[in-house]
């Protein structure tokens, strides 16, 4: 862009902001903001779909026609996660994240500004994994465009941290809702995942987008649901005790998807050369897809295989086409399957992909409720309905996976144009997120960041204390003195200084300790111990903050330690203190700013 255009986008900005602000209260502001945001997020939302899913069928179209040429998906993931390293390195040349915990990290930390790159970074980055086979979802970087777009927009209009924290609910929420075409599930996954505060001045504005958003979704696709199906029978109550066993079968399944996912980005993480990482991890997600196609992508083929009882669909044209008569083998497919999946996820980000892992949880919740009921049937120990199963078996995997379980029952809700199956749907999504807390404190999202040290939560206290940071608080009018020196240099000092601390530094920054003016006033006029050196004087407090301490951690500090001040240092080296008084302040701050209406 060249400058006369940012200086003229600049003027009119500007001006657009004075006009605001002489005409618009904030409700009616986010109420016309949520059109252009639930557009603009619908819109990248069905551009990401369109452009994945065109690159998967020109490759699944040549495969209809020779089947020998299976062996592109072996190479087919490697060559999608190679152009999306490309298109980061040398095209957008900044880090592209996975989505979802990008905007967790922004709203705990960062005030819920987003950088603008990351409106349309995902749109490619994850169209090329995607389609090319990697075994991601889209869902993940469809909501943090949307959520991007929302915060560009917030900052373009210089609007408030509160009203920006709506707007990228409005992004996120307008965005799911798009590629599910399924409202309701996008404004309560901004309630539980965005834990946006849903106050009406929120939940009206979010409500429109949503439906804006929807409408855009029409306009473009059409009624093209994702997954085709309908359930019309009701819940049958003797079926109750199977719902539960599903409950605690993909609650564990949750868990050791998650388990998968974190041991192997840690193991590739020490890989000190990313294209060494970049070639081993890709030779193993090829050979899973080569063996699994099901693997391949977001596997929507194989959601609604077993969405529609068409197990044996699902190994139509594989390695074990021949098994499909043989009910057990089936079934063990099936579980490799299911284990793999994680493997195959967790090796597409290891290699540099860039996705989601909503997909997965459907995949992987669809395919354990199918298995489940595969099993109780061959047992001859009931007769369920492999399509039932399967849709609560994704409710129960979203449930464990994201710690979202009114997200996972509404999404099963709206996709199957009913509530027929509401009672299995609130049972198995809370024994998985149940059985996955067993496990994981977090969420797959929020132990993302947490990995970061932030620490997302419900609760507002903890909220606000991740948003604040110490490098605001830090105080430097403390006269210090190095070990060195005596008593009688000391009494200059303390002659000079307003404070009643006295930090200890040595020549090269080190903090050694402090001198308490409490401590020393009794003999501090005592000229015959001016030679005391100070070193026998100091003493090194029980309590030191560490600059990369989080708030939580020094509110507590100041808790245990009743101080009214604590150093703060960098690897040992001095910077300051910090007061207990600018802490309150800046929490009360913080708590204004978050709840301006």
């Amino acid at each position: 862009m060249s400058l006369r255009l940012k200086t003229r986008a600049r003027i009119f900005f500007k001006s657009l902001n004075k006009w605001r602000l002489a005409h618009l209260s904030d409700r009616r502001l986010m109420i016309i903001l949520a059109i252009p945001t639930g557009f603009l997020a619908g819109l990248a939302a069905v551009l990401i779909k369109f452009l994945a899913h065109t690159i998967r069928d020109f490759f699944f179209y040549l495969r209809h026609f020779d089947r020998s040429v299976d062996i592109m998906f072996f190479v087919l993931p490697a060559i999608g996660i190679l152009l999306t390293i490309i298109v980061i390195r040398y095209i957008i040349r900044r880090e592209v994240g996975h989505g979802i915990p990008g905007l967790l990290y922004a709203l705990s930390r960062n005030k819920g500004i987003v950088k603008p790159y990351t409106t349309f970074s995902s749109i490619i980055t994850s169209a090329l994994t995607v389609g090319f086979g990697g075994s991601v979802g889209l869902e993940g970087p469809s909501v943090s465009t949307g959520g991007s777009i929302g915060s560009n927009i917030g900052q373009l209009l210089k609007l408030n941290q509160k009203q920006i924290n709506v707007l990228i609910g409005m992004g996120g929420a307008s965005a799911l809702a798009a590629i599910f075409q399924a409202p309701i599930t996008g404004v309560i996954f901004a309630m539980e995942v965005f834990m946006i505060d849903l106050s009406m001045t929120a939940l009206i504005p979010i409500i429109i987008s949503a439906f804006v958003a929807i409408l855009t979704s029409y306009y473009f696709l059409g009624r093209a649901v994702e997954y085709e199906i309908t359930i019309v029978e009701s819940f049958i109550p003797s079926n109750s005790l199977y719902y539960v066993g599903l409950g605690l079968i993909v609650g564990l399944v949750s868990a050791y998807f998650m388990k998968v996912y974190f041991d192997v980005d840690k193991k590739f993480k020490k890989f000190s050369n990313p294209w060494l990482r970049f070639i081993i991890a890709s030779l193993g997600l090829g050979a899973l897809i080569y063996v699994f196609p099901s693997l391949y992508g977001e596997g929507y083929e194989t959601i609604n295989a077993a969405l529609n009882g068409q197990a044996s669909d699902i190994l139509q044209g594989t390695l074990f086409e021949s098994f499909t008569e043989n009910i057990w083998v089936v079934i063990l497919i099936f579980v490799l399957i299911i284990l793999f999946k994680a493997f195959a996820t967790s090796l597409t980000f290891a290699a540099g992909g860039v996705g989601g892992t909503f997909a997965p949880a459907l995949f992987l919740g669809a395919m354990t409720g199918m298995t489940y009921a595969l099993i109780i049937n061959t047992l001859g120990v009931g007769s369920l309905d492999v399509s039932k199963f399967a849709l609560v078996g994704m409710s129960g995997l979203i449930a464990g996976m994201l710690h979202a379980p009114l997200t996972g029952i509404f999404l099963i809700a709206e996709i199957t144009n009913g509530y027929s199956l509401m009672v299995p749907l609130m049972i198995v999504s809370a024994l998985s997120l149940a059985v996955n807390r067993v496990f994981f404190r977090e969420s797959i999202y929020t132990r993302s960041i947490a990995e970061q040290g932030v620490k997302v939560s419900f609760n507002k206290d903890e909220t606000i204390l991740n948003m604040m940071t110490s490098n605001h608080l830090i105080e430097t009018n403390f006269i210090t003195i190095t070990p060195d020196k005596t008593l009688g240099d000391l009494v200059k000092v303390i002659a000079s200084s307003s404070r009643n601390i006295f930090p200890v530094v040595a020549e090269n920054g080190d903090f050694k300790g402090h001198i308490l003016f409490d401590d020393v006033r009794k003999f501090m006029f005592d000229t015959t111990l001016y030679n005391t050196s100070v070193e026998d004087i100091m003493v090194y407090p029980d309590y030191v903050i560490d600059v990369d301490e989080s708030m939580e951690s020094i509110v507590k500090k100041f808790e245990e330690s009743h101080k009214y001040n604590i150093v703060i240092v960098d690897d040992g080296k001095y910077l300051g203190y910090i007061s207990r008084a600018n802490v309150f302040t800046a929490y009360q701050a913080t708590l204004k700013e978050i709840s301006a209406e």
